[in-house]
């Protein structure tokens, strides 16, 4: 097979996908455009072990080339034929033409033929529009901002305000903590995490946390910053103002898909595709070979219903990855599409302190929420809760339970 693909998205997602086409058969070539000028690396450390390390300061070769050593994912003899062009923004796909338009670090614009495209552009992280200086605010998605936010954290003792209590706000917010600094987290929506947590077991967690030092004010939500040239406070939309030294916003993310417009697909959230993560179009969708992966691709999970959702968990990019794969080679041979539903079990697992959370399922699409093992009242000694959804469990999420426990989590789906 002399197809040529390309796959837009140098992340684990974009990765992966390029292991299953190899795996599935496909001999023609394959490029990797990245907008980062690094190869594919773990991102989840960032906001915990990687944040934490003050060794990274001091390495000879730089704080983000250090980072990179132990976070670059290992190449497989299997892709070592696969191109991969760093520091290649894709800002346009013609699908029609089967053409992509990326610019290089230099800003010179490039023009690259494909037969058949892999959408793999995940995330950027959502940022505050209110009015106030912008130096002292910080993201974490990258190794770069993370360099940047350790910088940033020296000398200790700083007084930090972290916005938005989800996972990666959670994250950051107990790393920074035992880091020294005086953390405060602010959260319109109500306790930490409760969206996919449930109520019940985001009270819990939010109470453990401010036993260990970190500060949380639920329901306002933030109207602007003070501050000349740089960061000096919060102001609240209730009138108060928390002083910061320095800014995290951690308020959601956005779906890379600006470059893919003008094509008829339904970009509303990430990319529309089917069970066999092809895209959905209304233009000619018998002859378009394009599917999309990871944290940009909206796909149904026969597991629990029909509704496509993004899913933005660490198994999704090798579960889509491999299906689309499957689905993609089958496209370009004419080959019969892959019969089997396509139902991935949904999971994530987040350190935050002393808590090590492990979930399975789709904790959010519950209407019924167990405490099947353990109390809330003490996390630390261990917590099981399931999630059910028409008196059929959906997800569960495990806290300090044993390994071998965690592992049974699965199968009971």
């Amino acid at each position: 097979m002399s197809d040529s693909i390309a796959i837009v998205g140098a992340s684990l997602a974009g990765l992966r996908t390029a292991e299953q086409l190899r795996a599935a058969g496909h001999t023609g070539p394959i490029t990797v455009y990245g907008a980062e000028p690094h190869p594919p690396y773990n991102r989840p450390p960032l906001s915990k072990e990687v944040l934490a390390d003050s060794a990274y300061d001091d390495a000879e070769e730089g704080p983000v080339p250090a980072m990179l050593s132990g976070l670059t994912f290992r190449r497989r003899a299997s892709i070592e034929d696969v191109e991969f062009i760093l520091g290649a923004e894709v800002t346009h796909a013609d699908l029609a033409a089967r053409t992509l338009t990326w610019r290089d670090s230099e800003g010179s614009e490039h023009t690259a033929p494909f037969d058949a495209l892999v959408v793999a552009t995940g995330l950027r992280p959502r940022r505050l529009s209110s009015s106030g200086p912008t130096d002292g605010r910080y993201v974490l998605r990258t190794v770069e901002d993370c360099a940047e936010l350790r910088r940033a954290l020296q000398p200790g003792g700083l007084d930090v305000v972290v916005i938005g209590a989800g996972f990666i706000g959670c994250e950051t917010a107990c790393t920074l903590t035992k880091l020294g600094h005086r953390v405060t987290v602010v959260e319109p929506t109500g306790a930490p995490m409760n969206r996919v947590l449930g109520t019940a077991l985001a009270e819990a967690i939010q109470a453990h946390h401010e036993s260990r030092g970190i500060r949380f004010v639920i329901g306002p939500g933030v109207a602007g910053f003070t501050g000349e040239d740089r960061v000096t406070g919060v102001v609240l939309d209730d009138g108060t103002t928390i002083a910061a030294d320095l800014v995290v916003e951690s308020v959601g993310s956005i779906c890379n898909v600006e470059w893919l417009a003008g094509n008829g697909l339904d970009l509303s959230d990430g990319v529309l595709v089917d069970q066999h993560l092809l895209a959905v179009t209304h233009e000619a969708p018998d002859l378009l070979p394009v599917v999309a992966v990871g944290d940009v691709a909206r796909f149904p999970n026969a597991l629990f219903d029909a509704v496509p959702r993004r899913v933005e968990h660490w198994s999704i990019p090798t579960d889509t990855a491999k299906r689309a794969a499957a689905s993609l080679v089958a496209r370009l041979n004419g080959s019969p599409l892959p019969e089997a539903e396509f139902a991935p079990v949904p999971s994530f697992w987040s350190d935050q302190g002393e808590l090590r959370f492990q979930s399975f399922g789709s904790p959010a699409l519950a209407d019924e929420i167990r405490i099947a093992e353990g109390e809330l009242s003490d996390l630390l000694g261990g917590v099981l809760v399931t999630y059910l959804r028409a008196g059929a469990q959906v997800g569960s999420v495990a806290i300090n339970l044993p390994p071998a426990r965690q592992r049974t989590m699965r199968e009971e789906l």
